[in-house]
């Protein structure tokens, strides 16, 4: 049988690398990026657009007419350290990694709910259940993601449409910011998570599993009352 998938913000680090990987598996694969793609495969079709654009619907609008989606990976994501001088750029990191997603959603879902079938994926990040002071819009815009992913997962599975919200730590891309990066991923392990989540179709995947405790005691540090001590 032959599989057809849509995989958006694939130029690069874990999308241009899950597109090899799909294609070296015999998919045809639809890929949307701001930037050109290195790929050159007949199972491959590329369009370059930015998912903050006004034309964006109407390419994806235009693109899920060319036949039945088994998949789709939003892959999309930005950020910068926050500069309370400059926050010109905080409404940007929303609108990509958060509404991009729910754009990109509202065309496929409803395609896929039409034809019984097909896996929605969004890449999200273990930033979606922490407050940041360094980045609080990609922190923001995470946990927006994984929350209406969730919420979309329990609409849409008894329409036969799988969606899985995937929460990665680190993951050695230009993407990854800050001084201490611990427990970093590789790329092709990345993916390896990935291609279990296509095949497995879980709500909600997170790696590498040994952030999750940390995580839950950092939130458990954030909550502790402050105690002040007189010498």
């Amino acid at each position: 049988m032959q599989y057809r998938a849509m995989l958006v913000g694939n130029s690069d680090g874990i999308g241009l690398a899950t597109t090899n990987r799909l294609l070296a598996a015999g998919w045809d694969i639809v890929g949307i990026s701001r930037s050109e793609s290195p790929i050159t495969n007949a199972a491959y079709y590329h369009r370059v657009a930015d998912v903050s654009e006004s034309r964006y619907m109407d390419l994806m609008n235009e693109l899920v007419m060319i036949g039945p989606l088994d998949l789709c990976i939003y892959f999309v994501g930005i950020g910068e350290l926050l500069d309370p001088l400059d926050m010109s750029g905080e409404a940007r990191i929303i609108d990509v990694n958060l509404t991009g997603m729910v754009r990109t959603a509202a065309v496929v879902i409803p395609h896929m709910v039409r034809n019984g079938k097909g896996h929605f994926i969004g890449v999200s990040s273990v930033a979606d259940e922490l407050l940041s002071s360094e980045a609080p819009s990609y922190h923001a815009s995470k946990a927006g993601l994984s929350n209406y992913l969730g919420g979309l997962a329990l609409a849409v599975k008894p329409k036969g449409v799988y969606v899985t919200n995937v929460r990665f730590g680190f993951v050695d891309t230009k993407m990854a910011k800050g001084d201490v990066k611990p427990f970093m991923m590789n790329v092709e392990k990345a993916v390896d998570h990935l291609e279990s989540c296509i095949s497995k179709k879980p709500v909600r995947f997170t790696a590498p599993k040994i952030v999750i405790p940390l995580i839950k005691f950092r939130k458990l540090m954030m909550k502790l009352p402050l105690i002040n001590s007189a010498v």
